[in-house]
């Protein structure tokens, strides 16, 4: 595993040497068709576009990134992109004036924040467990690369069909190399494990007390486990993973018990609809301790189980 992670690490390297020197110039309205824009947030936009065939092009503003970071995305998500779970590439990347852009795989259909139903309910069980197994498949190979997600959430797993029967997972534009050190980050997401939080600056601080944290897998372990958690539910589990928050407490103080009770009124009131083979695998994926967090492939020692209870 050490020996690829390296081997991976080089060929990427090379890889970004060797696009940065032929990434050509081209304005995007002279070579595509624009069919529609199908997908905007801070990194940019994604166009539907057609250029013999449809696909999906990537666009990113170059006031806003760097060089290295748009290598960087591309040339990990070409090289991962031959697994039948991850949003494949097209071998073309450019910059116009403005922008620097990607095309990938069009995918027709909702990501999967799009079909969580609201009201406090998730989407069916079987459905679940038909997206966690692609997601974990995805996510081991990610890992047996040598390289983190580190954006794992809903609005990043494409869907192909409501029911789930195919899943890919998409957008690396944080993905780093296992081991890189993160100094600091700005804010919280839900999706952040313990480890991930303390390193964030949070309002009016301007530094953190911390040492820096190394990038590894079991970050993707715990942002899986809690995108496992909102699409059986359809709400967050917490708000973030920080002393300041009574519901991550609440699970935490019961995960550190020497060993967990399943009895109902020992779990914290948000978990109670699970049943105690979820929780145990709950209690895998998500232990505070990133030391002690199991990998993602967990989960399939659990999808022959019933997560849900009958009653709830």
């Amino acid at each position: 595993m050490i020996e690829l992670g390296l081997a991976d690490e080089s060929l990427i390297d090379e890889l970004m040497e060797l696009t940065a020197q032929s990434i050509g110039e081209l304005e995007i309205q002279e070579h595509f068709n624009i069919v529609k824009e199908i997908g905007r947030g801070k990194y940019g936009k994604v166009l539907l576009v057609t250029h013999g065939t449809p696909m999906a092009l990537k666009v990113m503003p170059k006031s806003s990134t760097k060089l290295q970071g748009f290598l960087r995305e591309y040339c990990i998500s070409l090289h991962l992109s031959c697994h039948p779970c991850i949003v494949g590439l097209f071998g073309i990347a450019f910059q116009s004036k403005e922008h620097y852009c990607f095309a990938q795989e069009l995918v027709i259909g909702k990501d999967l924040f799009a079909v969580i139903k609201p009201k406090q309910v998730g989407i069916p069980e079987s459905s679940v467990k038909r997206c966690v197994l692609q997601i974990a498949s995805a996510l081991e190979f990610i890992h047996s690369h040598g390289l983190v997600h580190r954006d794992v959430k809903p609005e990043n797993i494409l869907l192909l069909d409501t029911n789930c029967c195919q899943v890919k997972l998409a957008d690396f534009g944080l993905a780093q190399k296992r081991g890189t050190l993160i100094r600091f980050i700005r804010g919280t997401l839900p999706y952040m494990a313990p480890e991930l939080c303390s390193v964030a600056l949070l309002d009016n601080q301007k530094e953190v007390t911390v040492p820096p944290l190394s990038v590894e897998p079991s970050l993707d372990t715990w942002a899986f486990a809690v995108v496992i958690f909102c699409i059986l539910t359809g709400y967050f589990p917490w708000e973030h993973c920080m002393d300041s928050d009574s519901f991550y407490l609440e699970f935490a103080d019961w995960c550190r018990m020497k060993k967990h009770s399943y009895i109902e009124e020992d779990i914290p009131p948000l978990w109670r609809r699970f049943t105690p083979e979820a929780m145990e695998m709950f209690g895998k994926l998500l232990a505070p301790d990133a030391s002690l967090r199991s990998a993602v492939g967990e989960v399939r020692a659990y999808v022959e189980k019933d997560w849900l209870k009958k009653d709830y």
